[in-house]
């Protein structure tokens, strides 16, 4: 084995695969390692390559998911050397660098290495580049990797890249890099005993870990390191502790990534010598953190993950199971520096169940950064890049959309040079797209707070006020929030300098593709590439959807071409060329120059409708639940039912000032289901919301009636004003269509509802209600779709009366379920010897015999064969009662008759 530096006193499991690593290294440019927990590939690996001759006098850049493990990785290598960070060993991420002149190891975090590739592609002075806990799969860390071997194929053959992680099928990714060795370290430092207590579904989360977490310190010795979902179940178990645990000799500390670095330190220390500690943690500790004498880990086995939502058009957190990867890692944290136990707040065969990883950003984030800055590298087709899993089409499609929208993007994909001023500021595009706007009226620097709250999360308390929030960040004298305000004064005053695209630069391209990269000059900023982690919504422009009448009825209607302005020209597009004179924007407008699609209108008891369709409700306690408008900077929920979280009112005046080119002036008409009529109305609308709106007259047109049409068919087909005749005459019609075949149209209500453009629309060319239409209009509409030459054969072969041979007319019923039928007296039809029939004889009618009291006495297809036959019983049965009317004994030849026999005969 390779002997050790003087300053690696302590082995670790990783000692044992460094020379065939740097073996590995000599030979090939790219390699994959796979250690578990605790082997100490983190702080040991990049030691172990300074020396390497092909790394003399070059950097090694080492990747983090974290700013926390960034710096305490940097800290713990530097303090190796005997040195402080800053020295051989330095970090760079958001809020804080320390780097000098002679680091040799930067440690970044993913974001940043993403913008420092972007801005020099061929990564000038690298030696390697480490890819530290891969397995976690983030955005950033994909994107790093793909332009990372495509500048190495194309422009860096000589530059090494390493991929570490401790839960990864390093196969795939080895194939990934052109087949790259894998080089593998096994076991644990230490054994870790896992023992599972089960979770009660009747009681709370924090109350079953605060019982575990008591449990533990009872029963083991040690620190425990506790695994929770997120910052608000960490408070709440906390609480539960404090009532438990009344230890003096037992510190509970917080550590998740809204605290300042000073707190994270001192929940990542040693517990002083005879105390122990209980570190009450997210997955921010699951990797790559060392906090010394933990030895025992309680894990709720659930984790917060961001999920974006292309139909709400948002990201928002949600809690699920963590994947057995995940907590595979969370168990190793118990065995880093000596035997440990894990408790687990599950049942062991529940582990099976868990997803094997956890599922990769990339195929469920906004992709409008990764497409901005891809299109900065010279990239429209993400295909053409090596990423692990290729992003989702459909979210690719929509990033695209937006970034044209906010003038990043040509038609054609390529980046504009708006969009290099966008991409420059190191912030999600819309946020770059707000500071950018406000700049030209003079207030950037309060557009920079608002984008420090919305990418950092906790800043400012937890108000649904922006401007409550905003007025606690700038009174807060945390060492983050002062590091927020600082970076928020840079981003401002960045693009007030002009710094944000380079005068005249010059293309690079790469070797192997000629692509142009136009790349921006690098940023001022120490910043990491995507605000620094937010989880708050940061998506596409939503579809418009339509707007319902004010009576919400939402009817058929006809919007005609915009009236007043096509294209009205807002503030901020005649002006994005220039500055304008310092104007006094409010929080609002500020906050809607980021969201325009979620301008909102009040619709009452705290209920709003956006201008991208989707509904959400403000808690009524809030003033926000009674401002007519809002701008809403996070959300989360369903589309139908959204959570607003953070918002700003905003006027209409406003609106309607610097969303111009938003709003949309048309004349409408609609049909008004409660009086079943036509209304006209001249409506304001910023995409799904109506501004303003006035009466107009109609004047009837082919289009009206067509709306008039549509509303009545959804009114009620039977609404209509059918006559009885209207409705006999559509019966014989269909009668023979049945009978003779398809040369009869067809007239079925769902036949005439399909065809109403051809019979309804024309009879409601000059009328605009529902009692406009007489019964004659409606019957005269539908007989016109019958051709002329049917018309007599209708009347020939389905007759509306049959004459009886007394003379009597008696109407055919053509709706009766047994087919076309007539009710007569059966002296009636004495003398008849043949079945009546129609359709040219082919079918016969169906014949009710009455009484002489017109009372059912008989149904026949065959009057001869009744004649024949049941006649005589009914003759028996029927003459006792009726003796005044005749009841002969041959009926086929005796005289038919309306009338009884005169009294006395």
């Amino acid at each position: 084995m390779r002997s050790l530096p003087r300053t690696f006193d302590t082995p670790l499991p990783i000692d044992a695969v460094l020379d065939e690593l740097l073996r590995t290294l000599q030979q090939r440019n790219a390699a994959v390692l796979v250690a578990p927990p605790g082997a100490g590939k983190t702080t040991r690996v990049p030691l172990a390559l300074l020396d390497e001759p092909w790394a003399a006098g070059k950097k090694i850049i080492v990747l983090e998911p974290r700013r926390i493990a960034a710096r305490a990785s940097a800290e713990r290598m530097a303090k190796t050397l005997g040195q402080r960070a800053g020295e051989t060993v330095g970090y760079r991420v958001r809020f804080g660098s320390k780097i000098s002149r002679t680091t040799r190891i930067e440690v970044v975090t993913e974001g940043v290495f993403s913008r420092q590739i972007l801005d020099d592609p061929e990564l000038t002075g690298v030696a390697a580049v480490l890819f530290d806990e891969f397995h976690e799969r983030s955005l950033d860390a994909d994107l790093g990797l793909a332009l990372a071997r495509d500048a190495q194929t194309g422009l860096r053959e000589d530059l090494r890249l390493l991929v570490m992680s401790a839960t990864l099928d390093g196969a795939r990714v080895g194939k990934l890099l052109g087949d790259a060795p894998v080089v593998a370290s096994e076991g644990r430092a230490f054994p870790v005993e896992t023992r599972y207590l089960g979770r009660r579904s009747d009681a709370l989360l924090e109350r079953q870990m605060a019982d575990a977490i008591a449990t533990a310190l009872r029963a083991d010795t040690g620190s425990v390191l506790a695994f929770l979902p997120g910052a608000a179940e960490i408070r709440r178990t906390q609480t539960f502790l404090a009532e438990r645990i009344h230890d003096a000799a037992t510190e509970i500390v917080p550590l998740f990534g809204a605290l300042d670095a000073a707190v994270q330190d001192r929940a990542i220390a040693p517990a002083p010598k005879g105390q122990r500690k209980v570190v009450l943690a997210t997955s921010i500790a699951e990797t790559s953190l060392t906090i010394e004498g933990v030895r025992i880990v309680v894990d709720s086995g659930l984790a917060r993950v961001p999920r974006y939502e292309p139909d709400i058009g948002l990201t928002r957190l949600e809690t699920v199971r963590a994947s057995r990867a995940a907590v595979d890692q969370r168990r190793g944290r118990a065995g880093r520096t000596e035997p440990g136990i894990c408790y687990r707040l599950w049942d062991e065969p529940q582990t099976a169940s868990l997803a094997p990883f956890t599922q990769p950003e990339i195929l469920s984030a906004d992709l409008s950064s990764l497409v901005l800055d891809l299109a900065q590298w010279g990239v429209s087709n993400p295909a053409t890049l090596s990423f692990l899993d290729a992003p989702p089409a459909p979210a690719l499609k929509e990033a695209k959309n937006l970034l044209r929208e906010l003038d990043a993007l040509d038609a054609d994909g390529r980046i504009t040079e708006e969009g290099k001023s966008l991409r420059a500021l190191a912030l999600p595009p819309r946020l770059s797209r707000m500071i950018v706007d406000a700049h030209r009226f003079g207030t950037g620097e309060a557009a920079a707070d608002i984008a420090a709250i919305l990418t950092e999360r906790g800043l400012g308390g937890d108000s649904i006020d922006l401007d409550a929030r905003l007025d606690q960040f700038r009174r807060d004298r945390s060492q983050r929030a002062v590091s927020a305000r600082d970076m928020a004064r840079r981003w401002a005053a960045q693009v007030a300098s002009g710094e944000l695209v380079p005068d005249g630069g010059t293309a690079t391209h790469l070797a192997h593709s000629g692509r142009a990269n136009g790349l921006a000059a690098p940023s001022p900023l120490a910043g990491e590439g995507r605000g620094g982690g937010a989880t708050t919504a940061v998506s596409r422009l939503g579809t418009p959807t339509p707007d319902p009448s004010p009576q919400g009825r939402g009817e058929p209607s006809s919007r005609a071409p915009r009236t007043r302005g096509e294209r009205r020209e807002s503030s901020r597009d005649s002006k994005r060329s220039s500055v304008q004179a310092a104007v006094e924007l409010s929080t609002g407008v500020m906050l809607a120059f980021a969201f325009p699609d979620r301008v909102a209108r009040n619709r009452g008891n705290g209920s709003f409708v956006l201008a991208n369709g989707r509904g959400a409700m403000v808690e009524q306690t809030s003033a926000l639940a009674r401002a007519p408008f809002i701008a809403v900077g996070e959300l989360t929920g369903t589309a139908a039912s959204g959570k607003i979280l953070l918002a700003a009112p905003i006027l209409q005046d406003e609106i309607e000032r610097h969303f111009a080119d938003h709003i949309e002036v048309a004349d409408e008409i609609f049909f008004e289901r409660g009086a079943a009529a036509l209304r006209a109305r001249r409506r304001t609308t910023l995409h799904a919301i109506t501004l303003s709106e006035s009466p107009l007259a109609i004047s009837p047109s082919e289009e009206s009636a067509r709306i008039l049409a549509d509303g009545l068919i959804a009114l009620g087909f039977d609404r209509l004003p059918w006559s009885k005749t209207a409705r006999q005459w559509r019966d014989r019609v269909m009668f023979l269509r049945k009978a003779e075949g398809e040369s009869w149209p067809d007239l079925s209500d769902d036949a005439l509802i399909a065809r109403r453009a051809d019979w309804l629309v024309p009879a409601l060319h000059d009328k605009t209600s529902l009692k406009d239409l007489s019964a004659s209009d409606l019957s005269d509409a539908v007989m016109a779709l019958l051709p002329w030459d049917l018309r007599a054969r209708l009347d020939r072969e389905a007759p509306t009366h049959f004459e009886a041979p007394t003379g009597s007319m008696l109407a055919i019923d053509y709706e009766a379920e047994q087919g076309p039928t007539i009710a007569v007296r059966l002296q009636e039809l004495f003398g008849l010897d043949t079945h009546p029939s129609i359709a040219r004889g082919s079918v016969p009618l169906v014949l009710e015999l009455l009484s002489p009291a017109q009372r059912p006495v008989q149904v026949t297809r065959d009057l001869p064969g009744f004649w024949r036959g049941s006649y005589a019983a009914v003759r028996t049965d029927l003459r006792g009662r009726y003796p005044r009317h005749p009841w002969p004994d041959d009926p086929a030849s005796a005289l038919p008759t309306r009338r009884a026999k005169p009294r006395g005969t």
